[in-house]
């Protein structure tokens, strides 16, 4: 929502009315271009930087006063000379982008650009469902200057359960930058990741497999085909580390950057990750959580041009593990 007008003052309501924090107050006045509409669609003129959609939401509330008269129905008609006022409240996502203190890990800091060990279970952007207590909400109250950065600097993404090193940028320059190395795949991220069955053929495998939106189920990607489905190339270099009767440790070098590329990828080659229910995992060894952690990360600093190579080792959770299952990690 945008910031309340300066006129806004609870004083302007009827009597009794309760205006939450930061709530705006407007008045409005029905105009003869708005003769005879229902009244979400003449409010959607009258109070143009809002939707409609959003505007029926406050309707429902009762949000909305005409002539004196709480109304709760977007389809009443209104009339020419008609007056009320409308209490524009705020919304989960106009508030999403604000700051929260929270313990961040910084790998690296300089002027231009941190490196973080992101914990599993932390969303990285504010999404429905998410609209606070994310990354981005942290990163806004760890750097003040990250307010004037798009995504306070975040420029890529890994998944809440997922875990390791993200770069986020501390400059417009820098964000700029490592967009360009990321899309020119210039910047190296691996992955250590815990599969379920035994390992089954060559030590090592580049899957090459397309990924889209998985036709039969909305909420989760599938390898496609791209002659009969939309979807994007998709390449994975995954490497076994070790392996026992229970499952495998292998290491993942991403070479494009999908929506759950390793996670589709490893179920698409018979090793889901362990605790991926979305894609044919469970939970075992202890862990609930998908077993995978962004655990090297290195480009070429963008103001500096000094190589950077970062590690983080697996969180407690999967290090823990990949003990109880006897694999060893450590050959990354």
């Amino acid at each position: 929502m945008g910031h309340p007008s300066a006129s806004a003052d609870p004083a302007d309501a009827e009597e009794g009315a309760d205006v939450g924090e930061g709530s705006e107050l407007r008045a409005f006045a029905i105009g003869p271009a708005q003769h005879g509409q229902r009244l979400d669609r003449a409010l959607a003129v009258l109070v143009p930087e809002f939707s409609r959609s959003y505007l029926q939401q406050l309707i429902d509330a009762g949000g909305v006063v005409l002539q004196g008269r709480v109304v709760t129905k977007p389809s009443a008609t209104v009339l020419a000379g008609q007056a009320g006022q409308v209490e524009l409240r705020p919304t989960p996502q106009s508030q999403a982008f604000k700051a929260e203190p929270m313990a961040i890990r910084v790998v690296h800091e300089d002027a231009h650009l941190r490196v973080i060990d992101k914990p599993a279970g932390l969303v990285v952007h504010p999404a429905p469902g998410h609209w606070s207590g994310t990354l981005l909400n942290g990163l806004l109250a760890l750097d003040p200057q990250a307010a004037l950065l798009p995504r306070a600097g975040i420029v890529h993404r890994l998944d809440r359960d997922t875990s390791g090193l993200m770069v986020v940028a501390r400059t417009r320059a820098t964000m700029d930058a490592l967009v360009q190395l990321i899309a020119a795949r210039d910047v190296s991220r691996q992955y250590l990741a815990m599969g379920h069955k035994p390992w089954q053929g060559v030590a090592s495998k580049q899957v090459d497999a397309p990924i889209g939106r998985d036709p039969r189920n909305r909420l989760r990607m599938a390898v496609v085909d791209l002659q009969r489905h939309p979807g994007k190339t998709a390449r994975t270099l995954i490497e076994r580390l070790d392996g026992t009767n229970d499952g495998c440790a292998v290491r993942c070098t991403l070479e494009t950057g999908r929506t759950h590329q390793i996670r589709v990828h490893m179920a698409s080659i018979g090793h889901p990750l362990v605790g991926d229910t979305l894609y044919g995992g469970a939970p075992a060894a202890g862990l609930a959580r998908q077993a995978l952690h962004a655990f090297r990360l290195a480009f070429v600093h963008p103001q500096t041009q000094t190589p950077m190579v970062f590690h983080a080792p697996p969180p407690e959770d999967l290090a823990s593990a990949f003990q109880a299952w006897g694999l060893d990690y450590n050959r990354a």
